[in-house]
Formats: C-alpha cells, structure tokens, sequence
C-alpha cells in the first residue's frame, strides 16, 4: 500500500475524473467523496445540488477525507464540458446494452453519473448515447444500483485497467 507521501504519484498515473449530475442524497455524494480520496480520483458535481455542501451526513459518510479530495463544482453541464476538455467521457446508465467492462478505459478518462431519481435529461442522454455504458441488472424487478456503489464498481474497473 502506497504511503501518503506516493498520493501524488499515483494520481499522475491515473489521471481519472468523476462526475455527478445533479445529485440528490448527500450521504452518496458523501461515500463517492470518500471513494475519490481513496483512489486519487478527481471529483466533478454539476449543480443544482438539492443540499448544501457542508450537510452533516455529506461530512459523516466522508469522513475526514474531504481535504484530500480534489472536488470541482460546475453550474452547469456545458460549464463542466469546458472544463473537461477533450477528455472521454464514459456515461453510466441503464439505458444502454454496452456493459461498463467491454471498453478500454484510458487514463484521463471520464465516468460520468446521473442523480437517484432521473439520470440526466433527456438531451443529455442523447448527446452521450455512443459513450454510454451500463452494469448488468440481472432481477427485472430491480431498476437501478445505488448510486455510490455503482461508482465504485465503475470507477474500479478503469483503475483495473489503466493502473500499470
């Protein structure tokens, strides 16, 4: 396990981004905080966030490693586009047949997320369709992972495949 000193290193070599669209439960915000520090993930919430960054069970689910994320606030979709540049950007959703481990992720990839309730817009979708993956939901009467857990499956898999 790399000691904290080797963090920098280590983002250097993965160089992969987050990104929440409009998420609505702090305490899965709070987790994928908490799972961007741990893996040196850069982290992307595009507003309008329906609680305040500095709810209690945003802090309680991150713990104290919010000083060791690297957390970008966008107010907007194209604000955060801009930002992101010409980087991939890999759109997790169920509304698709590629699954999230038939890509070759590349470092400085993107995976990006909608909120609990409704994914992303409708126009958003669209524009994303051709990167858009999903993970195997296998009983029909389950409709989604939670959010924090299908980050983590995600965001693991392009480490899997990008860290040397």
């Amino acid at each position: 396990m790399p000691r904290p000193a080797d963090l920098t290193n280590l983002r250097t070599m993965s160089d992969l981004h987050l990104v929440l669209y409009s998420p609505r439960i702090p305490q899965n915000v709070g987790a994928i905080g908490r799972l961007c520090a741990a893996t040196c993930t850069v982290m992307h919430v595009i507003r309008p966030i329906t609680f305040p960054m500095d709810d209690k069970a945003l802090k309680r689910s991150a713990m104290d490693y919010w000083d060791h994320v690297e957390l970008h606030l966008h107010d907007n979709w194209p604000a955060c586009k801009d930002w992101l540049g010409d980087r991939r950007i890999w759109f997790f959703t169920r509304h698709t047949e590629r699954l999230y481990t038939d890509v070759q992720y590349q470092s400085g990839d993107v995976l990006m997320f909608g909120n609990e309730n409704h994914g992303v817009p409708d126009n958003m979708r669209e524009e994303l369709r051709e990167s858009s993956v999903g993970m195997p939901i296998l009983n029909p009467h389950t409709r989604s992972l939670n959010l924090a857990m299908a980050s983590a499956v995600g965001l693991y898999e392009a480490i899997r495949q990008t860290r040397p």
